[in-house]
């Protein structure tokens, strides 16, 4: 049998990324474990590729314990594995110090598990656009105004969804005229957050009651991004959060149920990273699925994730924020094209309320993903 025929047999390979260079690093590789559970390899040959935080792309050992949050401890990629990259034909090229560079075969479509700037923000969607390999999730547009909450909201507006009133601190804004700043906030009212403009599970944010506690809170988000986005606090809000899933055949978006994430306790008196991810903050979060709301609420909610998931024109999936403020009103917090993927994570949890079990959903996403051509569509 020649080399070609084998080729022709094989299974479809999936090269699963993961890691990055954001400060959400520990979250992608938590993701990344359960994907890689996850995935059928009866039908898949999976190749687990770690991105370190120095940018360096190596071949992972694929371990969901090594992957996990553990005793406390958050996981990274590797920097001692094998280097790899993208080769020509699509080709994964393993290149080890003194040895000729080896190929581990051509990769049919990449599961992009990164989180946060370098990743889910259209940079590696452009790199693999460039090479010609398929992979899941939004475009390059999609990727790059999912992940800048000021061009997000922007977008949303033009669309006619109600956002929070916002300022945009730039860098140059708060080294050249911190005062003028801090007036604009002020101008807001508080309490407020105060959000790296490009950054996700909840790293960097802060809620500030009152001007003396704001510098601390720039500073925190200036740490993860240089831009900081301040948001007024919409009045006594639920926090709800919809899931949206790209349609099969070319077929509409599909929008899961609406759930809810509620925080009380323990000195959290919002959605933040120890709530979402580590122990100690799992006795502060209670998540309901699906969410108590009338259905017409719910329905309206459901309707804006589709108007928010076409606005941005993304792909795949999305996770869709929402407040439901005290008077009724429905105001969209922010859109995230690659939401944390753990079994316990909001996402999963609303699909497997939908009728989709986490095995199906990855299944899903992989054949969305190699039935969609890459380049302009």
């Amino acid at each position: 049998m020649s080399e070609y025929s084998r080729e022709e047999q094989r299974k479809p390979r999936v090269a699963v990324v993961f890691g990055g260079r954001s400060s959400e690093h520990a979250i992608s590789c938590v993701t990344a474990a359960n994907v890689l559970q996850a995935i059928d390899r009866d039908k898949y040959d999976v190749v687990p590729v770690g991105i370190s935080t120095s940018g360096h792309w190596v071949l992972e050992s694929g371990d969901p314990e090594r992957l996990s949050i553990t005793d406390g401890k958050l996981p990274e990629v590797d920097v001692a594995a094998l280097p790899v990259l993208f080769g020509a034909n699509r080709e994964l090229v393993v290149s080890e110090a003194g040895q000729v560079p080896s190929t581990l075969g051509e990769v049919d479509v990449v599961f992009p598990l990164l989180h946060g700037p370098w990743g889910e923000d259209g940079t590696i969607q452009g790199l693999l656009e460039m090479s010609d390999i398929r992979y899941v999730g939004s475009g390059v547009l999609a990727s790059a105004v999912g992940m800048d909450k000021h061009y997000m909201k922007v977008v949303f507006q033009a669309a006619g969804l109600e956002v929070t009133p916002y300022i945009v601190i730039r860098d140059r804004d708060w080294t050249q005229d911190p005062a003028a700043c801090r007036a604009a906030v002020d101008a807001l009212g508080y309490p407020v957050f105060v959000k790296p403009a490009r950054g996700g599970s909840s790293l960097g944010i802060s809620k500030v009651n009152s001007l003396d506690e704001l510098d601390a809170a720039i500073a925190e988000a200036r740490s993860h991004d240089p831009k900081v986005l301040v948001e007024a606090s919409a009045k006594a809000p639920r926090e709800i959060e919809v899931g949206v899933l790209g349609g099969l055949n070319g077929g509409k978006p599909e929008v899961s149920v609406c759930g809810e994430a509620a925080v009380s306790g323990g000195g959290h008196d919002f959605y933040d990273f120890e709530t979402k991810y580590l122990p100690e903050g799992e006795e502060f979060l209670a998540l309901s699925v699906p969410a108590d709301l009338p259905e017409e609420i719910a329905a309206d909610i459901r309707a804006k994730a589709l108007t928010a998931f076409d606005a941005i024109e993304a792909e795949g999936l999305a996770r869709v924020d929402f407040f439901l403020d005290a008077d009724g009103r429905v105001i969209i917090n922010e859109i995230n094209t690659m939401p944390g993927f753990t079994p316990t994570s909001m996402f999963p949890r609303l699909w497997a309320a939908s009728g989709i079990d986490y095995p199906a959903l990855v299944e899903r996403l992989l054949t969305l993903a190699t039935t969609r051509p890459t380049g302009l569509r």
